[in-house]
């Protein structure tokens, strides 16, 4: 994960000690802990995600959680640290959903066609209770007054175009995609029809339709990089 994620729940954990030992310290701050850390991690990450950090109060958490405050705060330090783990968390439990075939495919069009259609199926699953749409894409956190965390997401959002201009550029080297072609440009219109097939699929959109969604966002792939498999003799 990017320095950005690590940095920002240190410092947080670090200001929750100073601030808040006077409310802890009858309370027995260094009791060890009741409940499975990771798992009450995994519930808190599906609340931000599906309500977003603003809209989630700690009595919601701990209620999810199935923790009392005092052990949120001596487990994670603050909201926003714990918002920081479990944009985290989300990360590492689900990218390889939408980047697995990505990564394995021997084309730039093979690679684009799975992380769209990859996409298609994850973001519209559900599955065990996890909300629908990507975490990231639906974060608005930065513009709610969180400067540290909307960066989070800015960066996790970046590595999506990064990877994929990557792809492109390789391609292009390769002679797969024409030299002429705009790699940037390109690069963003696979992150743009991504991002919106995630807002569909909180708004219920069916797998079928991201999937209808991402054959004619192929199709524009073809009229503008054409169908190249190999560098031209």
């Amino acid at each position: 994960m990017p320095d950005v994620f690590n940095g920002f729940i240190y410092r947080s954990m670090q200001k929750s000690d100073q601030t808040s030992a006077g409310d802890f310290s009858a309370r027995g701050r260094g009791r060890p802990r009741t409940f499975d850390r990771e798992a009450a991690l995994g519930r808190a990450t599906c609340l931000f995600w599906s309500k977003g950090f603003e809209a989630t109060s700690i009595t919601d958490l701990t209620q999810a959680m199935g923790i009392g405050a005092p052990s949120l705060y001596a487990a994670f330090g603050s909201k926003e640290a714990l918002y920081a783990e479990a944009l985290s968390h989300y990360l590492e439990t689900n990218e390889h959903l939408a980047w697995a075939g990505f990564f394995a495919a021997k084309t730039a069009r093979d690679a684009v066609m799975a992380f769209l259609m990859d996409s298609a199926a994850a973001l519209a699953s559900g599955d065990e209770g996890a909300p629908r749409g990507c975490m990231v894409t639906l974060s608005a956190v930065g513009s709610e007054g969180h400067a540290a965390l909307g960066e989070m997401v800015r960066a996790a959002r970046t590595m999506t175009f990064d990877r994929i201009k990557a792809r492109l550029d390789l391609a292009v080297a390769e002679g797969e995609i024409p030299a002429s072609i705009d790699t940037h440009g390109l690069a963003r219109f696979v992150q743009t029809v991504q991002n919106g097939m995630s807002l569909l699929a909180r708004d219920e959109a069916a797998r079928e339709e991201l999937e209808a969604v991402a054959e004619v966002a192929m199709l524009g792939w073809d009229a503008r990089a054409g169908r190249q498999s190999s560098a031209p003799a």
